[in-house]
């Protein structure tokens, strides 16, 4: 038996102006038969998942003596958050990933890992555009089972195109591997005819706020302590919670229920009714809470560092321009010692480097994207050091990957010591290598900036001994009530306070 792979994985901010073209995803990931398993198969992410779950039923085969199952790699493409997939992009995209699919020939099963938060300029429900393409190319008989991220827009185009999709249990996302297994698993029992998957999906009138959004903090940790009690009942083969990306929108934004059962459609409805309910009830609980710059560093004055303020208007892994400077400007103001900053910068960053390590330049910085994020910041620097930009993460981090490259890159001072990375690519803060790359000790620092939500605390919790989440404004602000949509669903909590929902019957 041979098992197809595919991947297109997007975050789409539809916030964001600038769209996402080829050249982003040629700069992350843009990979075409076997290299996808040379490139991809060694990681932490879903798709090293659908590799090693494959040998792991291919050892339980072969002591069975039958015959091995083929993984067929085919496609893979990532780029990091940003706006919508430019219609251009989207069609190479697509193009591409179906001609990789027509020469394999003949597939009994696929794996696929959409992201679930993909949007085109053409598309806004993209990845249930490519996945019904796929259904319509392969058939009804062929399977397909995949994984998408938690922070999925689940749609019922996804959910009608798949015979199982599967999302990731934690945020900051560390599972992704395991997902992967646990869809190639699935999929391999499936073919060998031991189970029947059939999938419900539920989906309440409600989106949980981003601040909100942590799986091992309360109100959540509550609801998956609900859904792993379902998944150790008979016939359940997987359930999930798509907590939803708020910064799209689409008709699809918002969260949604995933139960798949062995052939027992009726409980799977049940236990996502169930599930969803348990969400709906504390739908207020998810509201989110909102720290303003000068509280959360009024707040630092009485911590104990390293502290790590957290960006959220400018949450680089939810597709904003990382070069946001109001937390910088406050910093700036107090003259705060021992802060560390990073921005996206390019034209500093050749300043910078023109000027000459050790050297003295009159900068201005960040705020350069648009006026949402802040203005630049206009200081005099001392040019600390210059990089490469690229290093290299060991440890299961959020987003599984390894390699990171943020161009060129220089580290500048104050003269009162704040410090900050110029960067000349976005980069997310996934990582205390980035940091370490770059000569810097993160424990020099009482206070350290980066630009997400959760995703940093996965690497930042081994220095931060607080986190403190800051509402700043941007493409990404916290409170999600303050931007302005026109093709969500209505009513929907928190928008319409009053809203109500049922589960169907």
């Amino acid at each position: 038996m041979r098992v197809g792979i595919l991947a297109l994985l997007h975050e789409s901010n539809t916030f964001v102006t600038r769209p996402t073209t080829i050249d982003d995803f040629q700069r992350e990931w843009l990979i075409e038969g076997d290299a996808v398993r040379k490139q991809l198969a060694d990681g932490h992410h879903e798709i090293s998942g659908f590799f090693a779950g494959v040998d792991q039923a291919n050892a339980r085969r072969a002591t069975k003596g039958q015959a091995p199952i083929e993984a067929v790699p085919l496609f893979a493409a990532r780029a990091l958050p940003s706006g919508p997939i430019a219609e251009d992009a989207w069609s190479e995209l697509l193009e591409r990933m179906f001609a990789q699919l027509a020469a394999a020939e003949q597939l009994d099963g696929l794996l696929v890992a959409p992201h679930g938060a993909a949007v085109s300029t053409t598309h806004p429900d993209a990845d249930g555009h490519w996945l019904s393409e796929l259904r319509n190319r392969v058939g009804k008989e062929t399977p397909i089972f995949g994984t998408i991220d938690l922070h999925a827009n689940l749609s019922r185009a996804m959910v009608q195109s798949c015979d199982a999709l599967i999302a990731y249990r934690s945020n900051p996302h560390l599972d992704q591997r395991e997902r992967g297994i646990e869809a190639a698993s699935l999929l391999v029992r499936t073919l060998e005819g031991k189970i029947r998957p059939t999938m419900a999906a539920v989906f309440p009138l409600m989106a949980i706020n981003i601040e909100r959004q942590m799986t091992e903090e309360s109100p959540l940790a509550e609801c998956y302590d609900v859904s792993d009690r379902q998944l150790g009942g008979d016939r359940v083969l997987s359930n999930s919670i798509a907590l939803g990306f708020p910064y799209a929108d689409v008709e699809e934004m918002g969260t949604s229920i995933i139960v798949v059962t062995d052939d027992a459609p009726a409980l799977a409805d049940r236990l996502g009714a169930t599930l969803a309910e348990r969400l709906w009830t504390r739908r207020h609980d998810f509201v989110g809470r909102f720290v303003g710059v000068e509280a959360a560093l009024d707040e630092c004055s009485r911590l104990d560092g390293p502290v790590c303020l957290l960006d959220m208007g400018d949450n680089v892994g939810g597709g904003s321009p990382a070069d946001g400077t109001f937390i910088a400007h406050e910093i700036h103001k107090r003259r705060l010692p021992r802060a560390f900053v990073c921005l996206y910068d390019p034209d500093a960053v050749q300043q910078a480097e023109q000027a000459g390590v050790g050297q003295t330049v009159s900068l201005k910085i960040g705020g350069k994207t648009d006026t949402r994020h802040g203005q630049p910041l206009a200081a005099t620097f001392r040019v600390r050091s210059v990089h490469d930009g690229r290093f290299q993460e060991q440890q299961v981090r959020h987003g599984g990957l390894a390699s990171f490259d943020q161009g060129r890159t220089v580290v500048v001072d104050t003269d009162y010591g704040m410090t900050v990375m110029l960067t000349s690519r976005r980069m997310v803060p996934f990582s205390l290598e980035q940091l370490k790359s770059c000569d810097l000790d993160p424990l020099e620092f009482k206070i350290i900036v980066a630009k997400g939500v959760h995703a940093p605390v996965a690497a930042y919790r081994e220095v931060a001994r607080h986190f403190i989440r800051v509402n700043t404004p941007g493409s990404t602000c916290a409170d999600m009530t303050r931007l302005e949509f026109h093709h969500r669903r209505r009513p929907m909590f928190p928008f319409e306070s009053q809203a109500d929902w049922r589960p169907e019957t």
